[in-house]
């Protein structure tokens, strides 16, 4: 007897006592279609927020679960479906893979690679919903997270765990912040999650490109739903971003995750409300619209040690229209976040770059997050340059200004001049000090404002003159010492001397300067 004799005697035995099952299958149809949505009937077991299947493995999302039908957010181009067509239960809930396979891919909200690279093999997934961190499970608020930017990380600060609200007009660089943000992560040890809600495919490719030319998608994922998607992916995606940031933080990573933006996301939503003939609200928003955002930025948050004291930063970007930040979904999300990061157009147009408006960005956390180093100088030049601002508005008017008067906004000319900042040139901390330090004792009051600049760049270059100890005082969580001030000052006025007059030359003239 042969092995392949024996081998068919087994096939024999096992076709013989083979007993097929039965197994019941639901089966739906399409009743109604419409842009983005349809109706089904069929499916009495269907739950909410499970996922459906249609020909040509297309998906769909329960939505709205009524007695006799059920309303569906495709997840599909809806031009290759058509009434009457099958619908099959998943059986699944909406979820998506996450694992550290996904550093440096290009996603699209349903978890598939579309960078042209590797299949993904992520061998864990998560439901893109998932209930907040309770509150006893979460640590406070202390360690900063350094954006790169003077303004920011000086009067601004940003700490790992918190929310943190960017908000302006159009193209007033609210993407250019974050994405600096997200460049000034390298070698810190934190992960990045950038989700792009609505945007242009060419915006989405130029921020990839960038990302990837400063060497930054090692530690970032992207998660892409373009403005040419179903506004049902639209709606997925920043939860599906927010489960892929989890899956870091509760291996007790520190993520970044960027929601660019949630003015999209909200119009998607009302878009699928109101075709599914939800009753609108204020500005045809339906009701739960700050839920839906509340439920999504309540996830991130710093967690206590015995959870592994990981923490998720999130950077929710909105657009608002003619600086109105009172309109419904800015007042929504401003009332959601700890703080805000305020872009004015005005500042954009006279060519101050970041175009942060100080006097009306704010950070709950506050000082907190922040280094003693920072402290020390921070809270001296955010009323030094509120002032200045309030002066410069008198000043346009030609008035007289007395000796005190003059100084104060010529010394606020200084602040506002080192705190511009080129686009994907983070500066580091030390850095960032030395030239606050300088600003507070006054050393750029006697430099010509077209010559600040380069007066910045030469004393951040002086730094390598700088004793590694007292560098290494400067970042850690020290206080600043007088000694240790006298040192950096020192440095700074040495560095900066040959950019300042000779000491009985007046202070520059403001209309000279």
């Amino acid at each position: 007897m042969t092995a392949l004799d024996g081998a068919f005697d087994e096939l024999s035995d096992a076709c013989a006592t083979f007993v097929p099952r039965l197994v019941p299958e639901e089966i739906g149809i399409i009743t109604s279609l419409s842009t983005g949505i349809a109706t089904i009937s069929g499916l009495p077991n269907l739950g909410n927020e499970e996922l459906v299947s249609f020909a040509g493995d297309r998906l769909g999302m329960a939505f709205n679960v009524d007695e006799d039908e059920v309303g569906l957010i495709l997840l599909c181009d809806y031009q290759d479906l058509h009434v009457g067509d099958e619908v099959r239960r998943t059986g699944r809930v909406m979820d998506v893979a996450v694992g550290k396979a996904l550093l440096g891919r290009v996603l699209d909200p349903l978890g598939r690679p579309i960078d042209s690279g590797p299949p993904l093999l992520a061998g864990h997934r998560l439901p893109v919903e998932r209930p907040a961190p309770a509150i006893m499970d979460r640590a406070p608020v202390s360690v900063p997270l350094q954006t790169g930017l003077k303004v920011v990380d000086a009067m601004i600060p940003i700490g790992r765990g918190q929310r943190e609200l960017i908000l302006g007009d159009r193209q007033t660089g609210k993407t250019a912040i974050a994405i600096d943000a997200i460049l000034n992560q390298r070698g810190q040890n934190v992960v990045c999650v950038y989700c792009a809600i609505g945007q242009r495919a060419s915006s989405v490719a130029k921020v990839i490109a960038n990302l990837r030319q400063n060497g930054a998608m090692e530690h970032t994922v992207v998660v892409v739903a373009e403005g040419n998607h179903a506004p049902g992916l639209l709606y997925v995606a920043p939860y599906a971003a927010t489960s892929i940031a989890e899956y870091f933080m509760e291996q007790g990573r520190d993520v970044l995750i960027v929601y660019d933006d949630l003015t999209q996301h909200a119009q998607a939503y009302r878009e699928l409300s109101l075709l599914l003939r939800r009753p609108p609200g204020r500005e045809a928003y339906p009701g739960d619209i700050f839920y839906i955002h509340s439920r999504m930025l309540e996830r991130s948050t710093h967690l206590i040690k015995e959870l592994g004291g990981g923490s998720l930063t999130a950077l929710p970007i909105i657009e608002t229209d003619a600086q109105d930040i009172s309109a419904y979904i800015p007042t929504n999300l401003i009332s959601i976040t700890d703080g805000q990061v305020y872009l004015s157009p005005t500042l954009f147009e006279l060519g101050v770059l970041p175009a942060v408006d100080v006097a009306q960005s704010v950070s709950r956390v506050g000082s907190q997050a922040q280094k003693p180093a920072y402290r020390a100088v921070a809270g001296d030049l955010k009323l030094a340059y509120s002032q200045f601002e309030e002066l410069e508005t008198f000043a346009k008017f030609g008035t007289h200004l007395d000796e005190a008067t003059r100084k104060t906004i010529n010394h606020g000319q200084r602040i506002r001049a080192c705190l511009k900042q080129p686009q994907s040139q983070p500066v580091p901390v030390v850095e960032q000090i030395i030239v606050l330090i300088a600003l507070q004792a006054g050393l750029f009051d006697r430099v010509s404002l077209v010559r600040v600049a380069d007066g910045e760049l030469a004393l951040r270059k002086a730094l390598s003159t700088l004793a590694k100890d007292l560098a290494a005082r400067l970042m850690s969580e020290e206080k600043l010492s007088d000694g240790d001030r006298k040192a950096v000052v020192a440095l700074a006025t040495a560095a900066l001397v040959s950019f300042q007059p000779k000491p009985d030359s007046p202070l520059p003239a403001k209309a000279s300067s």
